[in-house]
């Protein structure tokens, strides 16, 4: 089995500590990182390296930031930008090949306030993505594509969905683009084989949001046709999101027959 994790850790400085225990005890063998909030000369690659990892990253100065860690094999970057991004200076997207498998990760853009530019770079974006995974599928390619999407798909993957209303997570244009990633062929992992279950990977850290478990999905794993059929288990690792000074975000895994 190969397990690949996707994990906002929100902030790779200040949260290394967490990072290294999450790897030393989940031992994933593929991972996605996202908002490193560093610049690539401060990227921890030698204290990940001491639990077996080879990496790849994208960093940026106080935002956004991606990074692909792998111990099972070399990672062979692909690219680290979507084709024709509306913003290349974000670093929001990196991609490699490892085990046969194509992985990109991403950090999509939050687009908040809408409606307003920054929205409007969500949306635009998204696009990109969309262009660049029906190219995916087009190639027949094993991938996956990873990560913080910054999409609620539906009101199943919200606690109170009428409070996100005015939200750009849920709003319909995002969940729209969404939504036709799937209908153009890539697996939703964790809906694929838990389709009736309320399932988060995001809680705010006030009003106590993590102990009444009011959350969202947002972070997501997509399989290409040829490498859905592999996939055995998907699930949401909450017990990082429990130890003090975490992410507001858990890790998101699969486990793929090789």
């Amino acid at each position: 089995m190969l397990k690949i994790a996707s994990y906002n850790i929100n902030g790779i400085t200040s949260r290394l500590e967490i990072l290294l225990r999450w790897l030393e005890e989940f031992r994933p063998d593929i991972v996605g990182l996202q908002e490193l909030k560093t610049t690539d000369d401060r990227f921890p690659a030698d204290a990940v390296a001491e639990l077996g990892y080879s990496a790849l990253w994208h960093g940026q100065q106080r935002w956004n930031g991606v990074a692909l860690l792998s111990r099972v094999g070399e990672l062979i970057e692909t690219r680290r930008c979507l084709p024709d991004d509306p913003d290349p200076a974000q670093s929001r997207y990196i991609e490699a090949a490892v085990c046969g498998i194509l992985v990109g990760n991403m950090y999509a853009p939050n687009g908040n306030p809408r409606p307003g530019p920054k929205f409007d770079y969500k949306l635009a974006w998204l696009d990109r993505l969309s262009d660049h995974a029906q190219s995916l599928l087009d190639s027949g390619v094993p991938a996956i594509l990873m990560g913080d999407y910054n999409v609620i798909p539906t009101d199943q993957d919200v606690y109170k969905p009428e409070r996100w209303l005015t939200d750009a997570l849920f709003a319909p244009e995002a969940r729209e683009k969404y939504s036709e990633l799937v209908h153009r062929g890539w697996t939703d992992a964790i809906r694929d084989l838990h389709p009736d279950e309320r399932i988060y990977t995001f809680w705010h850290y006030w009003r106590n949001s993590f102990e009444r478990d009011a959350g969202i999905r947002i972070d997501h794993l997509l399989l290409s046709p040829s490498l859905a059929p592999r996939l055995k288990r998907a699930g949401v690792d909450r017990t990082p999101r429990g130890w003090e000074k975490s992410s507001d975000h858990a890790p998101v895994w699969i486990e793929l027959e090789v």
